[in-house]
């Protein structure tokens, strides 16, 4: 059987965990420590630095060092590391690669499957994103699931009778609040809430613009213009923070942290917690509104939840506290470290999907509203901005649903899909997933009916697909926009970068590993594939499925310079898959991506 570990990788802090005689445990690295802080860097001489080492090293060397990489993922962006360039996914699947070598060492066996959890309100984009972290490091990712999920799954999953527990998450970069039912064996979440931009990392910066105010008004020096000066102040404050959790007030105190007229200057403050409580309190009101909203949502009132449960570090903070028993009048709970409940829930899922018994049946939903653009009008006006929803958030996963749509003109020969997700009416307002068009339709009236279904599986992967229902002509995709740089050729240098991260042949070079830019790419016909071809050493039916590429290949080339962005995207990637097939000799792959090549260049032509 499997071992499947469980991870939670955090903004601020990572964490892994397995299922051990029926008991999910937190696994530790070599010097003991539970918790790897999500921060990677690399050191003067070009080596890799993860978690502790490389937090200590941020004060110093900011220019060398990445922290909160998570609030990144699924953007197509890069973050540099010295002269180093590196995608969020990279960062983070060196964050998964070494809590993965924890889990071997602690487990003392190869370990190549995992669950991994994301924020309940993370993007389809995000959590393909994390997935492709998760490969990128070297694992199956058997599942992701929403870190409020994961939380009830550490808490009693056999109460006497139905309980409605209430997870509110607040870590370092994210929030979510999700209501969650558990009756026999079974976890249903009935709704969630939140924002993928709220959490302890802006208390800091808080703490952080109020400390560097304070010097400036004294000094007339603002620290936060020297990098390293401004990592030291946050190193300060974050250290501030925690104390306030139990303390009245906390000392801030850095040692000839500037200079004026060669004088060294000290940084020398006290924050007392009323203080920092009215500096967080506007962030944690934003928190209650989404509470409010996911009640709502779930169609309960306060008083029918059962049981409030903190989860993520930021929650030790004393005013959250108040703020939710004065909110819910309900006590709340943090009897399980709020920093590995995630990670322990992950472990439970991870051994649930490998067929141990520890625990319930996961029922999870998805947290945005799916659905496409449209035409409307209001008082005779058109609009073309209507947000049509198909599957409503707070469905549970996996879901599929149709809805039935018209062409707006006799004889429309196509119709473009537009993919949304949010809740708001207009979809200008809402966030864009993707778009396909279908074509070829029949020439009838107005009003031909185009059958649009969208499929949403356990990891919020979404497949769209339009049919036209007279003719049965269908065309679809698959929304996986934020790996398309890592396919095929991408993938495989990411990997041999991060491989050589972790174990640096001598002497090895340090060079800028910027992904190149799509616009720079060229697919070049291989002379040698006609030569292939005709390589009586290959079975003739390798050899009929090699000719059968090589003019897709020319053709799709002569399509490329005239071809928009999306299109030449995904062509160039299928060609790297076709040509990786063919560099395979395998047949069944070169027949299937050929397939997928020519309906391409069919829609395209």
């Amino acid at each position: 059987m499997d071992t499947i570990i469980g991870i939670d990788l955090g903004t601020t802090n990572s964490e892994v965990a397995v299922v051990r005689d029926g008991v999910p445990v937190v696994l530790r690295g070599k010097d003991g420590e539970a918790i790897l802080p999500s921060v990677v860097g690399l050191d003067p001489e070009g080596r890799l630095l993860v978690g502790h080492p490389a937090r200590n090293q941020l004060a110093l060397a900011p220019d060398r060092t990445v922290r909160s990489i998570k609030r990144r993922m699924g953007q197509e962006a890069t973050v540099t590391l010295g002269d180093r360039a590196f995608s969020p996914q990279e960062i983070s699947a060196i964050i998964l690669r070494t809590l993965k070598e924890w889990a071997e060492a602690s487990l003392g066996h190869p370990v190549s499957k995992a669950v991994i959890t994301v924020p309940a309100f993370f993007t389809e984009g995000q959590r393909e994103a994390t997935r492709e972290a998760g490969q990128l490091a070297g694992l199956d990712v058997a599942r992701i699931i929403n870190e409020p999920t994961a939380a009830v799954l550490t808490y009693d999953p056999h109460p006497p009778e139905q309980e409605r527990l209430l997870v509110y998450d607040l870590g370092g970069g994210t929030f979510d609040v999700s209501i969650a039912q558990v009756e026999a064996g079974v976890v249903e979440i009935l709704s969630s809430h939140g924002d993928t931009h709220l959490g302890g990392d802006d208390f800091d910066q808080l703490l952080l613009d109020h400390v560097c105010e304070r010097f400036l008004d004294e000094h007339g020096i603002d620290l936060r213009d020297s990098l390293a000066t401004k990592a030291r102040v946050l190193r300060a404050v974050e250290e501030a923070k925690k104390v306030l959790s139990t303390e009245a007030a906390a000392r801030i105190e850095e040692e000839f942290i500037a200079e004026a007229e060669g004088v060294p200057l000290h940084l020398r403050t006290t924050i007392d917690r009323p203080e920092y409580e009215g500096m967080i309190l506007p962030l944690l009101d934003r928190t209650l509104s989404s509470l409010d909203r996911a009640l709502a949502d779930a169609g309960l009132s306060a008083h029918q939840v059962s049981k409030v449960v903190l989860v993520g570090g930021a929650t030790r903070t004393p005013l959250v506290h108040r703020l939710l028993r004065e909110r819910l009048g309900r006590p709340v709970h943090a009897e399980i470290e709020p920093d590995l409940a995630v990670a322990l829930g992950a472990a439970v899922q991870g051994a649930l999907i490998a067929g141990v018994d520890v625990g319930p049946v996961l029922v999870d939903i998805t947290p945005h509203t799916l659905g496409i653009e449209s035409l409307d009008f209001h008082h005779g006006l058109p609009d073309l901005h209507r947000f049509a929803p198909i599957i409503e958030r707070n469905t549970p996963l996996p879901a599929s649903r149709t809805e039935l749509f018209g062409t707006v003109v006799d004889g429309q020969k196509g119709a473009t899909i537009r993919v949304f997700q949010g809740e708001h009416a207009d979809t200008r307002h809402n966030t864009f997933v993707g778009e396909f068009t279908i074509e070829g339709l029949a020439d009838v009236h107005a009003g031909n009916s185009i059958v649009v279904r969208l499929d949403l599986d356990l990891d919020g992967i979404l497949k769209v697909t339009a049919t036209e229902r007279a003719t049965g002509l269908a065309r679809h995709v698959t929304i996986d926009n934020a790996m398309e740089r890592f396919r095929a050729r991408h993938r495989t240098d990411a990997v041999d970068r991060l491989d050589d991260l972790f174990d640096p042949s001598p002497g090895a070079a340090v060079v800028d590993i910027t992904p190149e830019s799509e616009d720079d790419e060229e697919v070049e016909t291989d002379a040698s594939l006609s030569d292939l071809a005709d390589d009586s050493t290959l079975a003739p039916e390798v050899r009929e499925a090699i000719r059968s590429a090589i003019p897709l290949i020319e053709r799709a080339e002569r399509l490329l310079p005239r071809a928009n962005d999306d299109d030449a995207s995904e062509l160039l990637a299928l060609l790297t898959d076709l040509r990786a097939a063919l560099d395979r000799r395998a047949e069944a792959d070169i027949r299937r991506i050929a397939t997928e090549v020519e309906d391409l260049i069919f829609y395209m032509e």
